[in-house]
């Protein structure tokens, strides 16, 4: 088995991955894998854009109080000032880099970038490139750490677990000491052997059934920091986004925030408002609100979906605006200057994940996370819109600076073992996976969605346990694929998800529960450690 020695391993090619890999080359050896091609990351799929203070009627103060008000007092202040009170100097870094975010002539920004509003924002503060921001800045940022020497790029490469001095017998205090990687164009399994793993792995969206998040994203940096030890935080705050188009052939296409923010109305199937009946904002109340409100109509009225209404604006704005979104809608029949845009929520970003401070730093010595798969008490209870690129960007660069000023621990001492599970090769795979896939995701839908129950919590844990242990099994006996190690993280991510909202004995932000539908007076964020003795 060939082994790779590197001072810094990167897993994930997103904004947070990308400018943590590029602030370390010329510090040490640098390896950014990632799971598909450079620039397929959750970065890609952001449409609206990214949350900083740029305009001359705002303030950090007003930032920090609509995070901590969309957040349901489970945000860290602290943190929450640390990571707005950065985003400009950081955001002036994707500027410079050339990342096309648009002007226009009357914006309250000095330098007349656009400036839009999305829920839960009381001041336009939003950056963005048309409505393919994440796009455009996942293309900038590949071509620039193409460009960059001393940074290596593997694609099409998966993360199996950790190495742990834990997992090799080692006595003192456990850290990481490598990794096992397999190449999808290959087949091989590689051993990495480094002193630091950044992991900036995306988001979980595909444990649901329905979500608005690529294929990619299936909590592979959560499970194998989980696996590995690390402390897991708030798994059960998973945000729905309201408004991913309805439409059997629009797989994951998402109506982003924006629309609301330029003036589109939430309606039933025959047009009438409901949203000032939840909350007095309307449709710009946070994204938890407005999940519940659009579930809950679709309950009660037996409909299949609800509706965006934006004709009012007419056809020359949102074409000039929304042109991406337009063109989208027009592929599947919809002109949203003359029809209602049909729309349901889907999961869409997760608030909890790996316990990490904002330079990424775990309670796994050696392991630091960062973006969607981290939480460090940013978001809390539920994410202000646009703060996640904002969160991806700063943590980024703040980890690749701490890493550069803390020596990295020597680990050329360690022998990394070869890979000895799964010999023999599988005949059924396929059936495995598709079953266990649709099942698990399924499970997850109806039991540990918008609205939750303890009953329903329970009947979830039954059915994803006893669907970990047929994955583990199989995993153990046969040779590991891309499509197993995926189908292993979402049932251990499920479990994650499906503990944490158990211990969560109340109602706060995106976790609703009907036995206990209020809040509590302090919170508390819900952590989550493995047991030694359960290691491997």
């Amino acid at each position: 088995m060939r082994t790779i020695d590197c001072d810094y391993l990167v897993v994930g090619s997103g904004i947070a991955g990308s400018m943590a890999a590029m602030g370390l080359a010329g510090h040490g050896r640098v390896l950014l894998v990632t799971k598909r091609a450079l620039d397929e990351a959750n970065t890609a799929y952001a449409q609206g854009g990214i949350s900083c203070v740029m305009g001359t009627d705002d303030t950090f103060d007003l930032h920090v109080a609509d995070t901590l008000d969309a957040g349901a007092g489970l945000c860290h202040e602290d943190v929450v000032r640390q990571i707005v009170e950065a985003g400009p100097a950081c955001l002036r870094k994707l500027i410079d880099m050339g990342v096309p975010f648009t002007k226009s002539a009357g914006s309250a920004c000095p330098e007349g970038f656009d400036l839009t509003r999305e829920g839960g924002h009381t001041r336009r503060r939003i950056l963005h490139a048309g409505d393919i921001t994440g796009r455009e800045v996942e293309r900038t940022l590949a071509a620039r750490v193409r460009a960059t020497k001393g940074l290596h790029v593997c694609e099409n490469t998966l993360l199996i677990d950790l190495v742990t001095t834990r997992f090799l017998r080692e006595g003192g205090e456990n850290r990481v000491v490598g990794a096992y990687l397999l190449s999808t164009e290959t087949g091989e399994i590689w051993a990495v052997r480094t002193g630091a793993v950044i992991l900036a792995t995306g988001g979980i969206g595909k444990v649901y059934q329905y979500t608005c998040n690529p294929d990619i994203a299936t909590g592979d940096g959560i499970a194998v920091a989980w696996r590995a030890g690390a402390k897991i935080r708030n798994m059960e705050m998973v945000q729905f986004h309201p408004t991913c188009l309805y439409h059997p052939r629009a797989k994951r296409f998402l109506i982003s925030e924006a629309v609301r923010g330029e003036g589109a109305i939430l309606v039933t199937r025959d047009g009438k408002p409901f949203m000032e009946k939840y909350d007095p904002r309307g449709s710009l109340a946070p994204r938890d609100i407005v999940a519940r409100a659009i579930d809950n109509e679709m309950k009660t009225r037996g409909d299949a979906y609800c509706c965006l209404d934006i004709r009012h604006k007419g056809e020359a704005y949102l074409k000039a605006r929304f042109p991406a979104i337009y063109a989208k809608c027009l592929e599947f029949g919809i002109d949203m200057a003359r029809d209602l845009i049909p729309i349901v929520p889907a999961a869409h970003y997760l608030c909890g994940g790996i316990a990490a401070d904002v330079a990424g730093r775990t309670t796994l010595p050696g392991l630091y996370a960062i973006g969607e798969c981290a939480c460090t008490g940013l978001h809390g209870a539920n994410r202000l819109a646009s703060n996640s690129l904002l969160e991806a960007l700063v943590c980024g660069c703040a980890c690749a600076d701490a890493l550069c000023a803390e020596p990295v621990p020597s680990v050329a001492h360690v022998t990394v073992p070869d890979w000895v599970y799964g010999h023999a090769v599988p005949t059924d795979e396929a059936v495995l996976v598709a079953h266990n896939w649709q099942e698990l995701r399924t499970c997850m839908w109806d039991y540990v969605g918008i609205v939750r129950t303890d009953k329903r919590l329970r009947r979830a844990l039954r059915r994803v346990r006893n669907l970990r242990e047929e994955i583990n099994e199989y995993y153990f006996d046969y040779l590991v694929t891309a499509d197993i190690l995926e189908l292993r993280n979402i049932a251990d991510v499920a479990e994650l998800i499906i503990t944490s909202a158990m211990a969560r004995h109340e109602s706060r932000g995106l976790h609703y529960t009907l036995d206990y539908p209020d809040r509590l007076r302090l919170a508390r964020d819900t952590d989550l450690v493995r047991a030694p003795e359960k290691e491997w």
